[in-house]
């Protein structure tokens, strides 16, 4: 059995992390939505220009730890990418940085659910 912990804890950490990342529920996004979060959308500049939702403002993934201070971290934040996968590191990244109310809404599709 000790033998087979060396594959069973690595399957375990991946599937805590992909886990911890997941998108919030719709009714967690809606009581967020509710209370007027910022949005924001961490695809690349180039994704953003090609398609967009009007109230997301871009801050790519890769420029997101130098850019915090153009967020209030008083007010909930909704991370959005194409998929899930970027805005799932982003909710990490803001929440080590203090930001107590974030999720992660998944693909930026999903804002016209909230944001007509």
């Amino acid at each position: 059995m000790l033998r087979y912990l060396i594959y069973i804890i690595p399957l375990v950490a991946i599937g805590y992390l992909l886990w911890s990342r997941r998108s919030a529920s719709a009714t967690d996004l809606q009581a967020l939505f509710d209370r007027k979060p910022q949005v924001v959308d961490v695809r690349t500049k180039a994704e953003f220009r090609g398609a967009r939702h009007v109230r997301a403002v871009n801050i790519p993934l890769n420029e997101l730890s130098d850019r915090l201070k153009e967020l209030d971290p008083t007010r909930p934040v909704v991370v959005c990418c194409e998929s899930g996968s970027r805005s799932g590191m982003a909710v990490g990244i803001l929440k080590k940085a203090g930001f107590p109310e974030v999720a992660n809404l998944g693909s930026w599709r999903r804002l016209q659910t909230f944001l007509p």
